[in-house]
Formats: C-alpha cells, structure tokens, sequence
C-alpha cells in the first residue's frame, strides 16, 4: 500500500518543522505525500519495538493520512475497518470484524491472562478546514477528534507487538466503531463479548493542551457523564394581548432555561462537576401570538458516577415543579449518554510505568478533569483500566481545539503513542 520515493517534501502538519534530518518520501495509494517523522522514544527499547519503529514508522504516518483523507461516520467506518483489517491480516493475525460489520477485535500472542488496547475509528459530522494536503475528501465529515491518530497508534503498537519474539501473554486490540454516537459503539464491543478473559483495559486520546512527547494520566474520573436532554412544551396559544387567557409558552420556556440549572446547582453536590448548558431553544413565529409548541434542547454532564444514576429522576421532578404553575404541558426525554471515565489506581500506575519505560520520566503529566463525555467509562464499568491523553501539541503557535473544523495535530505523537500502548500493555502483563 505504501512506496518509499524522493519528490520533494510537502510541509509537515504541526509545526511544518523536519526534526529527524531525514529527506525520504513516503507516497500513498492516494498519492499524498510526506516526510518521516522524528521518533521521540527511540533507542528506549526493547529491540524489536525499536527495530520495526525504524522501518514502520512512516507506514504509521500514511495510516493515519489515508484514514484523515477517508473519514467515516458513526457505524459508517466501513473502509476504515477494510483497510485495519487488511494490515493485521498481512501479518497473519486474525481479525474479527464485530457483529455490527464495522469495528474489529484481534488478539495478538498467547496465554491466559489478556490486556486490551482501544482505539476509536469514527469521524465527526464536520466540515474540515485545515487546508492540508491530506484533507477530508467526504463532504461533511472530518476527523476534527483525532481517532484516525488514534486508529494508527494502535495498527502501529500492533504490528510492533506481533514482531516480538515473545509475549508474556495475551493482548487483544479492539477497534470500536461509533464513538461518537451516544451511548457509543463501547457497547457493542461488550455485546459481542469483546472483553471476556481481559484483565485490563488501556486508552489514549489526542490532547491539543499537551506538548508532545508528554501524555497525561489521572487517577479517578477524567471525564464526564453526558446526557441529553429534549423538552417539547405544548399550549393552546392564544393572543399576546391576553396571556391570562391561555397557558403562557415562551414564558414557560423561560422558567425552565433559567430555573432547571439553578435548581439543580441547589440539589446536587457541587463538588460534582454538574453543569446543565442549553444548546437550542426554538418556539412561535409572531411578535403577538403565544406559541402552541416550543422545544428546548440542552446537555447534562456530571464527573460523579453516583449522581449520574439520580439526575433522570431528578431532573423531571424539577421540570415537573417548574412548569405545573403556568399551565403549559411538556414531554421530557431524558436520553442517557455514557458514564463517566474512573481511572483505577493501579491500572494508572501500570499505565504511567508504561509511559515512563516508553519515553521516561519527563513524559509524565498530570491532567484535569474534562466536562466532555468518553465511551471508554462503559469498559471500566466491566473491567479496570486507564484513559490517558497524548499530547499532540508541537510547542509553537496556535493550540487547535478537538472537535473543530481546524483540528491539527503534530504526527511526531503518532510515533510516541505507538511507544506508550506498547509499553502499557508488556507493563500490564508483566
């Protein structure tokens, strides 16, 4: 898939900067090309994951080139599952594409006890701006989240396990589909039994806060539960002129936009971390006729796994009580999204052993919680584990945040992550 060739370089995303002195080419079946990229961990060892870093590398790069110019969407990652597919076969492992025909699992050695590795291989539904040469050719979709580096950490930290003369035991690669969607692809992984035997489970996922070379780690929740909620308020309507007449609607939108987040600030701990933001909020037509209809759209989000289970119950008793003395009558979905991420103690400690055996001491950061929502938290509802963030962050200029149509990352991070879901793994079964 992939040819080693010398047309001039085109500039390198992230800093645009060489770092390795290197002037190689590496041509795509597409035809993008690009140059190698500086290996941060190398000469760390051991010697096979040092050796197929050396002739691998760039083949991480188009990867992760190919997937970024080729994304797809939640449950659509067809072509993506094909070509990860296609790369493990090639080395004679055994992929098993899940039920749902998108996403894939594959073990890697042998023996009782089992470490899974995750990546997320879906897209954003996005239009991408970045300008690259290797930019999203799928109208509407774009990976502004990172999982094509995420998809290729982990086809690299592959092929770079599976060249080892020997395993201390078992490391299964779960490639999920639909990351994005709530309540997330995690839950067909685990519907199709996709951690059965696992010990412990390991994540990471681009941080643009973070330099690279530097992943950080946490112990306790890293992100946070999200749900949905949507609020449809129904009225006879009336004339402005005479309220008192009909069930005031947009008055009633108003009590509850305002009312519901003040309430629930008074009802649950603070030290939770719950915040309710409204997103959307459409009701009438007319400067002087009550509305008969109103929506209102927002999300709930909470770091504490206890108060997530009694926000539902919650929330609709407060509805309920605001909205009784107007008069006007309401549906309320409550769409549960995914929990939040809990880092083990000790799944972090082996985590951070594996980052440090990887790249040393001075990779090791530490990290704040995060209020955006992660379906990793429905593994460690089954098995322990630790997410972890891999800065992709070059140092200079602008820092692109995730989920924006601008999202760059620097490709030396490839390479590092590679190193740490290695490293994670051989430290976790050994």
């Amino acid at each position: 898939m992939t040819v080693l060739d010398s047309r001039p370089e085109l500039p390198r995303e992230g800093d645009g900067r060489r770092h390795d002195g290197q002037s190689d080419v590496l041509i795509t079946d597409s035809g993008v090309s690009m140059s190698d990229v500086a290996d941060l961990g190398a000469g760390r060892g051991p010697a096979w994951l040092d050796e197929w870093l050396t002739s691998g590398a760039a083949d991480v790069v188009a990867w992760r080139r190919h997937i970024h110019a080729h994304p797809e969407l939640s449950r659509q990652e067809h072509d993506t599952t094909e070509l990860v597919s296609e790369v493990l076969r090639s080395i004679g492992l055994h992929p098993k594409v899940l039920p749902g025909g998108t996403g894939l699992i594959c073990d890697i050695g042998t023996g009782e006890r089992c470490v899974a590795l995750r990546a997320d291989i879906d897209a954003l539904p996005l239009q991408e701006n970045t300008g690259l040469p290797f930019a999203s050719t799928n109208d509407g979709a774009c990976h502004a989240c990172g999982h094509d580096a995420h998809t290729a950490v982990l086809l690299g930290a592959a092929m770079a396990l599976a060249s080892a003369p020997e395993l201390p035991g078992r490391v299964r690669l779960i490639f999920q589909p639909a990351e994005e969607s709530m309540p997330g692809g995690a839950l067909d992984v685990i519907a199709a039994g996709s951690l059965d035997g696992v010990d412990r489970i390991f994540g990471l996922h681009c941080d643009p806060r973070l330099e690279v070379g530097r992943v950080g780690t946490r112990v306790g929740a890293i992100t946070s539960a999200a749900d949905l909620l949507e609020l449809k308020l129904t009225s006879p309507g009336g004339h402005t002129s005479r309220p008192h007449l009909t069930a005031d609607l947009v008055h009633a939108l108003g009590t509850v936009i305002t009312g519901l987040p003040a309430l629930l600030n008074r009802r649950v701990d603070p030290r939770s971390g719950t915040v309710l933001t409204w997103g959307a909020v459409h009701a009438g037509q007319a400067a002087n006729a009550v509305p008969q209809d109103g929506l209102l759209r927002g999300t709930l989000r909470t770091g504490d796994h206890h108060v997530w289970n009694e926000l539902e119950p919650l929330v609709k008793d407060l509805v309920q009580s605001l909205l009784w003395p107007t008069g006007v009558g309401f549906e309320l979905e409550h769409r549960r999204g995914v929990p939040p991420v809990v880092n083990d103690a000790e799944s972090t400690a082996v985590l951070r052993a594996g980052i440090e055996a990887a790249l040393g001491e001075d990779a090791l950061a530490g990290t704040e919680q995060s209020s955006g929502g992660e379906d990793f938290g429905w593994y460690l509802e089954h098995v322990s584990g630790s997410f972890g963030r891999l800065g992709v962050w070059s140092g200079d200029g602008r820092q692109y945040d995730l989920h924006q149509p601008t999202f760059v990352l620097d490709e030396r991070a490839l390479l590092v992550g590679v190193r740490v879901m290695v490293h994670a793994a051989l430290s976790a079964l050994a």
